[in-house]
Parts: C-alpha cells; sequence; structure tokens
C-alpha cells in the first residue's frame, strides 16, 4: 500500500505534529452570575461546580481566574426586581452596571468584561421582552433591550452580548451606543440562538423561566439551517462585531456553515445543559470528564468557533488540560 495514514498517526509527537485543530487559553470565555448582597457565594444545584456570587466574592473569583489566564467573563444578573416594563435592567444601580464598575475598578484591562443583554431575568412573565397580550413586541423590547446595552457600556463594560432573539436589536444597540459616544463598545451578537431544551439548568440559575408558554416564537426554529445563515449575516449588517451560535454540542453544522459565510469572529456557547449533563455523567462514573470535555471543546474548534463560552473553562485552565 502506498497510502497508510497510520504512520502520521504512530507517536504522540507526530500526531501533535500534524493535529489541524488547535485550542488556546485565549479562546475561553468563563460564564459568571452575579448577585445583589455581600459574602455570597452559593452553589447552583442543577449546575455542579457553578455558584452565584456577590459582587465582592465575584472578585475573589475572578482573581484567581486571572492566574491561570483566564481573562474573560460574561455575567448574568440575577435577583433583581422583576416587573412587566423590566426597568429594572438598566437601572444605573443593577447589580451587573454594580459589577462592572467594581471589576473595571480592580482589574482595568486585564480583564475583559462581557455583559449579557437579556430582561427575561428581569420581567415578571420570564419572557425576554415586553409582553403585549401573551406576546412579546417586538420594537418596545428592542428600546428597553438598548436602553440596557447602554447602562453596561456606561458601567465599563468592554462588550455587550443581546441574548433575546429581537429583530433588528443589533442596529439600535449600535445606534444608541455611538450617539452616547461609545463606539468603542463591542457587540457580540447571539445570532442564531435555537429555542432549546438544553437550557434548562440555567432558567435555574437565572430565575428566568417563562411563567406562561414558551420561547418559541422568537428564539430559532432547531430544524432550520437557512434561517440560521439569514439571522447571523443580518446581524452582521446591523453591527455585530461578534456571532454567536448558541447551543453549541447539537449545532456543529451550524457553526460550521457561519464560519463559512462571514468574515466575523465566531462564537458558541456550551450551555447549562451540556455542561451538566457532562457534570453529572462524570460523577456516576459513566465518562472521563477531562477526555469528553477537551473532545467537546475541538469539536467546537474543528467546526469553526474562534471563541468557546463554556462553564467548563476554569476546570481546563487551572487543572491544565490543555497541555496534551
Amino acid at each position: 500500500m502506498l497510502n497508510r495514514p497510520r504512520r502520521l498517526r504512530k507517536t504522540a509527537i507526530i500526531r501533535e505534529m500534524v493535529a489541524e485543530t488547535h485550542l488556546s487559553k485565549d479562546m475561553f470565555i468563563y460564564p459568571y452570575f452575579v448577585t445583589q448582597g455581600k459574602k455570597h457565594r452559593f452553589p447552583i444545584t442543577a449546575m455542579p461546580g457553578i455558584h452565584h456570587f456577590s459582587v465582592d466574592e465575584l472578585i475573589k473569583d475572578v482573581e484567581q481566574g486571572l492566574k491561570h489566564g483566564l481573562n474573560k467573563i460574561l455575567l448574568f444578573g440575577v435577583g433583581e426586581e422583576k416587573t412587566k416594563d423590566a426597568s429594572s435592567s438598566y437601572h444605573k444601580n443593577s447589580i451587573v452596571s454594580k459589577a462592572v464598575v467594581e471589576l473595571k475598578k480592580q482589574f482595568g484591562d486585564d480583564l475583559y468584561v462581557i455583559t449579557d443583554v437579556c430582561i427575561c431575568a428581569y420581567t415578571t412573565h420570564g419572557h425576554c421582552g415586553i409582553l403585549h397580550k401573551d406576546y412579546v413586541n417586538n420594537d418596545e423590547s428592542v428600546e428597553v433591550l438598548a436602553k440596557m446595552a447602554l447602562s453596561h457600556a456606561q458601567a465599563g463594560a468592554d462588550m455587550v452580548a443581546p441574548s433575546d432573539m429581537m429583530d433588528g436589536r443589533i442596529g439600535a444597540i449600535r445606534k444608541l451606543l455611538d450617539r452616547n459616544g461609545f463606539e468603542n463598545t463591542a457587540i457580540m451578537s447571539y445570532a442564531i440562538k435555537f429555542a432549546s431544551a438544553y437550557y434548562g439548568p440555567f432558567r435555574e440559575a437565572a430565575g428566568s423561566s417563562p411563567q406562561k408558554g414558551d420561547r418559541k416564537s422568537y428564539q430559532m426554529d432547531f430544524r432550520n439551517g437557512n434561517e440560521a445563515m439569514k439571522e447571523g449575516l443580518l446581524d452582521e449588517m446591523e453591527g455585530a462585531d461578534v456571532l454567536m451560535v448558541k447551543p453549541a454540542l447539537a449545532y456543529l453544522d451550524v457553526i460550521h456553515n457561519l464560519k463559512q459565510n462571514t468574515l466575523l469572529p465566531v462564537s458558541c456557547y456550551n450551555v447549562s445543559g451540556e455542561y451538566s449533563m457532562v457534570k453529572m455523567a462524570a460523577k456516576q462514573g459513566l465518562v472521563d470528564e477531562q477526555k469528553i470535555v477537551m473532545e467537546n471543546m475541538y469539536a467546537f474548534a474543528r467546526a469553526g468557533a474562534d471563541t468557546i463560552i463554556t462553564y467548563h473553562a476554569k476546570d481546563i485552565l487551572q487543572k491544565k488540560w490543555l497541555l496534551p
């Protein structure tokens, strides 16, 4: 035989030399849930190893992460007052704004702070927009989301990440940020966010489950690949700086197709359900946690993800799982 592909698999050295996909610590973004109060560090039952942090405890945890190269975080606010109009989402004293101020004061440009922009955790009904007769009003919701993004930028956020899936929200946020002097605040769009069953544990963590109905009228139908590309390219046209696919594991084809159709960086969100399934299977001895986590991370990168948002990031970097 002239062709023996196994020649290039014979030893670890040759396998590393010809590996087609590589990961680096710079690709990982770690999500945090921040809440009011002090000295709070409460475990989230549905997400083993993940906690709610008050700002003071958040700073301690971020400091430890920085020692291992974990310098990009995504913030979610938890426990704010819930109202029909979600006004607490853009209040200057919101917990996310407070956290951003303190994080930037403590770490400056050593830490890149991204904030989630969505109002599901701030509404009495748990939907990602303003309800009118049980239907989410798109344009009214966009106005609130833009105010929320601006409040985060004013607090010092480096990047805002709208996750609501309202039409036109990227353009509206970009215009409001620019009009107020925040033209350098980047936008990472949850451009392709599917109505997925993989979000279950997150909804416990964020207290954001819909009280009635579901989110299928605004989050994407997981059967639709072409529509996913339409959503991503519309957000690129409206001024997004990074496009995200969420969830990640069941949507590797979408990540790949998006990468082929945009010149923007592509991110993916390895969501709570994907994370918790691995953690619980590992606890039962059904899988090797390190091996399955890293297999998933390489799958995301192979599909085309430039950055990976994952709750596994702390383990990956602190336990040195990136080493061959």
